[in-house]
């Protein structure tokens, strides 16, 4: 073992011997060894031998550690528990497109009514059901029966319950990612396995049913790369991102800034238009595999019309809690004053349709109604006060944090929001939790306000007690093993969770 080393003489001149330095390890060694010769504690001379060897570095990490592994099989476990549990119209809504992909053409698969469960996915997500309903004919034939509506066999329920297990890897392996590429391991460890085990997904995806898990896969993956400096794979990702669910719009203005700001142009601002071309033709290729099929097929005007549907109204059948949720409730009380004071006022139209529970639009009765065009106007000019300073500065924790409050404007203003909407905000936010304790604070508000609002699409008794009991256990040790963690730097000052840095 070396114990000291050869240093270069201090000047140029040969005459000048070289320094000889000993390791600070060395010397206390010895210096102990000569203070007890000194004491007389040792009698007899003693062989000075070198410090123990100091501990050897861990092995690179493999590919599951111990704890990961348990994380991914307790994740597993839970959901698997869960395949006979309640699940909404849209378990039928996935079955009916596995039909619609794998039963009719491309050229129908937009224009198909044969169900009231219509596809109104962009295509990436319809090639999606595709790939998956080759497996589903394999399992049960009946599964993709265009005209076997309301299927619900085992079968059915097994296969569609483990495709969503199965497609929600990709945001395991995002996540494992995220910690392999992470200073404080553990403290990413806790908030990775915090998103991995997110009430959210478990509510919404195994239960209810949807696909969530495996598209904020995607938006992970996306993120993950801006964080490790390959912004053009973030740009590409996004755009995949935004081909297999257009709800992913709400936080398309943070991408923008933020890839125009930092990869296409220098620090100083000024603009590099190879870059700019270099990411516009790959944004554009990825629309034109998505879309080019249905545009040469001059369906482009039906498609947007599935995926845009206005008429739906301002509220969705389940409300979400936003700030329409409020202007409904605003129009109710009014409406009970008005019938008191003055009836003439009221529009009739309006007295049933915010409170039906129904899709469809929302008319008020005292309130003049609300169009999609005054739900745009103030979604945007929220987002503003964010892409402003995001535009100033485009760093990473700059970009996730208006990643967040886009998604949080859009769900507070957006048009017909749905409340499953609100994991756009509780994904990204998830990733700032243990930054400071402003953004851990906002974190634990958030989730519980969040998730709350998840509860009612789980209605039948029978998922009541798992459903709180699993929030409640999920909240205890995530916001318990953060807290623990998380510091604020004594030379940053108070700030709000809305100041981007």
């Amino acid at each position: 073992m070396s114990t000291g080393s050869l240093q270069p003489p201090y000047s140029g001149n040969p005459n000048v011997p070289p320094r000889l330095t000993i390791s600070p390890t060395v010397l206390a060694h010895r210096s102990a060894t000569l203070s007890k010769l000194d004491s007389g504690a040792l009698k007899t001379p003693v062989k000075l031998e070198p410090p123990p060897e100091p501990p050897k570095s861990p092995p690179p990490d493999t590919f599951l550690l111990p704890h990961e592994r348990d994380i991914l099989v307790l994740s597993t476990a839970v959901k698997l528990l869960l395949y006979p549990s309640y699940r909404s119209t849209d378990f039928e809504v996935h079955r009916n497109w596995l039909a619609i992909t794998k039963s009719l053409p491309l050229s129908k698969w937009y224009y198909d009514t044969t169900s009231e469960w219509t596809l109104d996915y962009p295509p990436f997500f319809a090639y999606f059901e595709w790939v998956m309903s080759l497996f589903a004919r394999i399992v049960d034939p009946k599964i993709t029966d265009l005209n076997n509506l309301n299927y619900d066999a085992w079968s059915v329920i097994a296969f569609q319950r483990t495709t969503v297990i199965v497609t929600e890897l990709v945001m395991a392996a995002a996540l494992l990612r995220f910690i392999r590429g992470s200073v404080d391991k553990t403290m990413q460890t806790i908030i990775s396995a915090s998103i991995l085990l997110h009430p959210s997904f478990l509510i919404v995806d195994h239960m209810h049913f949807q696909y969530n898990g495996f598209m904020f896969g995607i938006l992970l993956w996306s993120i993950l790369m801006a964080k490790e400096g390959n912004k053009l794979a973030s740009g590409i990702l996004f755009a995949v991102l935004l081909n297999f669910k257009h709800i992913y719009m709400y936080l398309a203005p943070a991408y923008f800034i933020y890839l125009l700001r930092s990869y296409c142009m220098t620090s100083q601002g000024t603009p590099l238009p190879k870059q700019f071309l270099t990411l516009a033709n790959a944004v554009i290729l990825v629309f034109a595999v998505s879309l080019g099929p249905f545009a040469i097929m001059g369906q482009l005007p039906q498609l947007l019309s599935r995926l845009f549907p206005f008429t739906r109204g301002l509220n969705h059948a389940y409300w979400a809690p936003n700030a329409w949720a409020l202007v409904t409730m605003l129009d109710r009380v009014l409406l009970k004053v008005a019938q008191t004071f003055r009836p003439g006022i009221i529009n009739e139209a309006g007295v049933q349709s915010t409170s039906r529970g129904l899709v469809g639009d929302t008319v008020f009765a005292v309130i003049p109604n609300v169009k999609p065009i005054h739900t745009f106007i103030v979604t945007v000019a929220f987002q503003l006060i964010w892409l402003f300073k995001l535009w100033r500065v485009p760093t990473y924790r700059s970009f996730v944090c208006a990643l967040t409050l886009c998604g949080w404007t859009s769900f507070m203003f957006g048009w017909h929001v749905h409340e499953k909407a609100i994991m756009l905000v509780l994904v990204p936010l998830s990733l700032m939790a243990a930054d400071n304790q402003a953004h851990f604070r906002t974190f634990v508000l958030t989730s519980v306000a969040g998730i709350f609002s998840l509860f009612p699409l789980l209605f039948t008794p029978a998922e009541t007690l798992v459903k709180i009991v699993y929030s409640i256990i999920w909240g205890i040790l995530v916001f318990n093993g953060l807290s623990r963690r998380v510091y604020e730097s004594v030379d940053l000052e108070p700030t709000s969770f809305l100041i981007l840095r």
